[in-house]
This record gives structure tokens, sequence and C-alpha cells, in this order.
């Protein structure tokens, strides 16, 4: 038996602009479906919130599910700065990461670059004793993303 997993991402009434902005960074197919697409009357507040919202199709095998968690749109998302660097250690109060592993620097790199658009840095995106290169960040809509390079060992 096979199985497949992808990360389920849980918005506060702005999903639809996090989904729209990962498929500019990952590239791949964007669907967006409302509660209003539903059923739910037009006129109630969460009814042109997404639902049931993904990105696939991605050449680079990109794969994220999102939604706005209902009555949320607004609510405060969390301690803000919640996962930090200190004395080469990484301290969080996050229940999980998105990590990314690529197979070059320049790749990564440029992955890197289009996440940190308006992002806070936990660690700067560089050489690492366990990769050629590594780093960490919270986007703007307050996912931490681990990217680093695979070693010559992980490979494949």
């Amino acid at each position: 038996m096979a199985f497949a997993t992808t990360a389920h991402l849980n918005f506060r009434g702005n999903a639809r602009e996090a989904l729209e902005f990962y498929r500019s960074v990952f590239g791949g197919r964007l669907t967006a479906v409302t509660y209003g697409d539903f059923g739910m009357p037009k006129e109630l507040p969460d009814a042109d919130k997404i639902v049931f919202g993904r990105i696939d199709n991605a050449d680079n095998g990109f794969r994220v599910m999102a939604y706005d968690i209902p009555g949320q749109a607004g609510a405060e998302a969390g301690p803000a700065g919640t996962t930090r660097r200190e004395n080469g250690m990484t301290l969080t109060h996050e229940p999980f990461f998105m990590s990314l592993r690529g197979e070059t620097v320049e790749e990564v790199g440029e992955l890197w670059k289009k996440l940190s658009e308006g992002a806070t840095v936990v660690e700067d995106f560089g050489p690492a004793q366990w990769a050629p290169a590594f780093g960490m960040l919270t986007d703007r809509f307050g996912v931490t993303w681990v990217l680093d390079v695979a070693a010559a060992h992980d490979a494949g």
C-alpha cells in the first residue's frame, strides 16, 4: 500500500493570498474553492474564504493544501516570533516547520529569495556543518520554512 502526505496549512482569512504566493514561488496548479462555492449563503462573512485550497502538479514536486479557519478572519494567528536561534539552537513554540530540500545551492537559493520577501529570517541561508547550505525563515503568512541543500551522501 502506498501513501502520500501533503502539508495542510490553516489560515485566518488569507489562505488564497498565501496559496497565490506559494504558487508564485514554486509553480504548479492552484485550486481554490470557497465556502460559498460549497453552498454557504454569499452574504455570510466567510462565504468568500477558502474551504479547500491546493497547489499541485508543480514540475518540482511541490504540493501543499490550505484553508481558512471559519470565523477566524483577521484573528491573531498566535505570538509573533515564536521561532528563534539562540546559542546555536533553534527554540520554538510551533508544532511544525515546512522542510524543503533541494539538490543545489543555486536552486534552493532562488526559492529562499522568493520565500524571504516579507519574511522574518530566523537563520540566514548559507553553509552549514551538515549541508552545503541551510536557512530558516518565517514567511509573511506565519509559516516557518527550513530550506537546505542535500549533502552529497544524502542525494537520491
